[in-house]
């Protein structure tokens, strides 16, 4: 070939050099130029950027690799475009890479062996699998919002080859787990939801594949399942009341009083998440598609031959294993359970809650009382391990008998002495004094005070003892007062109460009789007691009437007036209540006091 820009440096034309070569020369070097061009051509067709093309490595210089790809010029590959588990390219290999550039500034030729990995990766997966199908990948790590996934040919964990495609967050599983970082690593299978080609994108949901899934085996288990079989299911969730189990394609409740036998807290307790357990299918609601689980009727009930194990009126040892306002309840063994009832468990002590006995955890000994097999109760007693103190009480405490005690407790009906650990009396203020008008037991007595009393009655069948302080003296009435003061007899006594029907006049220390109005005034009813008499008064009264049966002493400020005789206060106690009665005995405002009147209701 004829080097014309060579000539034409000399300043040499055309015509010159045709005329010194002459005609056949030059057109030899016109045809052989013509041939070049068709060669150059031919080796040097045309490039497109982007392109998958071979190349032969020529050399390796440092990081860089020099490779032919058939243009007139080398391309240069990076040596870190190579993974490390992968081969490194030898002088000589054939390798495939991605044109991205034809000339860059320096005019060399821009190779990327990555960028033509990752394009093969895509068209095979491409090529293989659209939206809807289901692939395997691996997971390479956790992005903002979601998971990155490594599908291809073959799976990588540093996600250096194949194609990564995105799985949300909320298409993870049907349920979201607490830290989705867990499933790093793992293989899973996803169904391809959208392809970009465009941007070469793919998101994939492992969610919509599993709902899939369950779908289909929630209708072959539903078709399958009957109540009193027992299946093998995992625990998926645990809540306060029970424990959702997967069956397989449908989650079944199994409530915590279906756990088991014994008492539990907490599911927990029993079961764990992710556990693999058998449980009983008790109820199936097809409609719905609930069904409710059992583990503990894999087991006999404990309740079967209770009244056998645990006859009524048998002493048994258990543990207290909750205290309420009401009572405790004691474990027998695992699935029995019995309430001690506050009122159980002492003869003696007065409780204001349970945990004044016991506290849980104690081990205790109990009496059976009574046993309901149908509601699973068991009626238990403590304080029935232990003598009553009411037994024999009438023996220990017949009527008459002088006892000593302390007093517990003051009303305004009377006051209770504790006789000993769990046995109280009643010291009725009627009962106090055989003179004295009581309105409190404080009056009389404190509390704390040790005092000595009679029994007066006993009532073992409602556990009541009735005491008298006055009992262990002599009735006044009965000797002394009808002797001291009988009727026409005048005696000084000091005015200490003024009514509407009279006044009321102390003879001595807790004795009063009654001066009625009529004795007062000269007999005019109309006329009251003020003006005539002051309180703390002392004035000569006589004795009219006394009455012993109702300890009553009728006055008047007449001294020459007639009493009655003693035959015809008696006579007069027996007659009917319509007769009017004066001077103490009675009249329109009814009788001066009651001895004892009342207690029944009182107590």
């Amino acid at each position: 070939m004829v080097d014309r820009s060579l000539i034409r440096e000399f300043q040499v034309d055309d015509a010159e050099l045709d005329a010194a070569l002459g005609g056949e020369i030059g057109d030899w070097i016109a045809s052989e130029d013509d041939r070049m061009d068709r060669v150059y051509e031919r080796t040097s067709s045309p490039f497109d950027a982007n392109q998958l093309v071979h190349g032969k490595v020529l050399s390796i210089e440092g990081d860089e690799v020099l490779v032919d790809i058939g243009y007139k010029s080398e391309g240069m590959v990076s040596l870190n475009e190579w993974a490390e588990d992968e081969e490194k390219p030898k002088v000589g290999d054939t390798i495939e890479v991605l044109l991205e550039e034809i000339e860059d500034d320096f005019g060399l030729v821009l190779l990327s062996k990555r960028k033509a990995d990752r394009q093969k990766d895509w068209d095979w997966v491409i090529k293989r699998y659209g939206e809807g199908d289901t692939i395997k990948g691996m997971v390479v790590r956790k992005i903002k919002g979601g998971l990155l996934v490594n599908i291809g040919e073959s799976l990588s964990n540093s996600g250096q080859r194949g194609v990564n495609v995105f799985l949300p967050a909320s298409q993870v599983d049907v349920r979201r787990p607490a830290d989705i970082g867990e499933f790093v690593g793992n293989s899973i299978e996803c169904m391809i939801l959208k392809i970009d080609d465009t941007r070469k994108n793919i998101v994939v949901s492992r969610r919509r594949l599993i709902e899939e899934q369950r779908a289909e085996m929630k209708r072959n288990l539903m078709s399958e399942i009957q109540e009193r079989q027992v299946r093998k299911g995992i625990v998926k969730n645990i809540a306060d009341f029970g424990a959702f189990v997967d069956l397989g394609g449908i989650d079944g409740l199994l409530h915590i009083t279906d756990m088991s036998w014994g008492r539990i807290n907490h599911p927990s307790e029993m079961v764990k998440i992710d556990d693999e357990i058998e449980v009983m299918i008790l109820n199936v609601d097809r409609d719905k598609e609930k069904i409710a689980l059992g583990l503990k009727q894999k087991l006999a009930s404990p309740w079967e031959n209770v009244s056998e194990k645990y006859p009524v009126g048998s002493r048994v040892k258990g543990e207290v294993v909750n205290v309420m306002t009401y009572g405790a309840f004691v474990k027998l063994e695992d699935g029995i359970e019995g309430l001690v009832h506050i009122s159980e468990m002492s003869w003696t002590r007065r409780l204001n809650h349970p945990s004044e006995m016991v506290s849980i955890g104690d081990e205790v000994e109990v009496v059976v009382l009574g046993i309901n097999t149908d509601k699973q109760e068991i009626s238990l007693g403590m304080k029935q391990t232990q003598p009553n103190p009411w037994d024999n009480v009438a023996d220990k405490y017949p009527v008459g008998k002088r006892v000593k005690g302390t007093v517990r407790n003051l009303t305004n009906y009377g006051a209770f002495i504790e006789l000993e650990e769990g046995v109280d009396g009643l010291l009725h203020v009627s009962d106090m004094s055989w003179t004295r008008k009581i309105s409190h037991a404080s009056e009389m007595l404190k509390k704390g005070d040790e005092i000595e009393c009679t029994v007066v009655s006993v009532d073992e069948e409602r556990k009541r003892i009735a005491l008298g302080l006055k009992q262990l003296d002599e009735d006044p009435w009965e000797s002394r007062i009808p002797h001291q003061f009988q009727p026409g007899n005048i005696v000084k006594g000091k005015v200490t109460k003024i009514t509407n029907f009279g006044v009321f006049v102390e003879l001595e220390k807790e004795l009063e009789g009654l001066l009625h109005v009529s004795e007062l005034t000269g007999g005019d009813n109309a006329k009251t007691a003020e003006g005539i008499v002051n309180v703390g008064d002392e004035i000569d009264v006589k004795i009219l009437r006394v009455d012993t049966n109702d300890r009553k002493i009728g006055l008047s400020m007449k001294l020459d007036a007639t009493p009655e005789p003693m035959e015809e206060t008696a006579a007069a106690s027996g007659e009917s209540a319509t007769r009017e009665l004066k001077g103490g005995m009675g009249g329109a405002s009814g009788p001066l006091f009651t001895m004892g009147g009342g207690r029944e209701e009182e107590k």
